[in-house]
């Protein structure tokens, strides 16, 4: 068994919050695991830019455009990572874990303008 530790980020200029869970979890080799993202925005918006990164400086895993109110189907990242959004949340879960899948995640969430 090995762990897949998640980097909690609270982004807090005002208009912008962000939370992930769980803050660690613990898969076997082959199993899944779901890591949520909530995105809170005080102000009206248009678009934003989802994106889950693996240990920080590795590049982007999953990355997509999101609109408020419109939930999206899982859209595929890779064939064992899928992203879907269900208003405010969106949930990167992977399937079929390997060994070199351990680390920490980060949700990065830009809005667009």
């Amino acid at each position: 068994m090995w762990g897949l530790g998640v980097l909690i980020p609270l982004l807090g200029a005002g208009a912008l919050q962000v939370s992930q869970d769980p803050g660690e979890v613990r898969v076997t080799v082959g199993g899944g695991v779901a890591l949520g993202c909530r995105v809170l925005v005080a102000e009206p918006w248009d678009l934003l830019r989802l994106e889950w990164v693996k240990d920080v400086g590795h590049g982007v895993l999953c990355t997509v455009r999101l609109r408020p109110a419109a939930p999206t189907l899982p859209v595929p990242c890779t064939p064992r990572l899928r992203l879907a959004w269900d208003p405010p949340r969106a949930t990167l879960s992977l399937h079929q874990a390997r060994g070199d899948d351990a680390g920490r995640y980060l949700c990065r969430v830009t809005l667009e303008i």
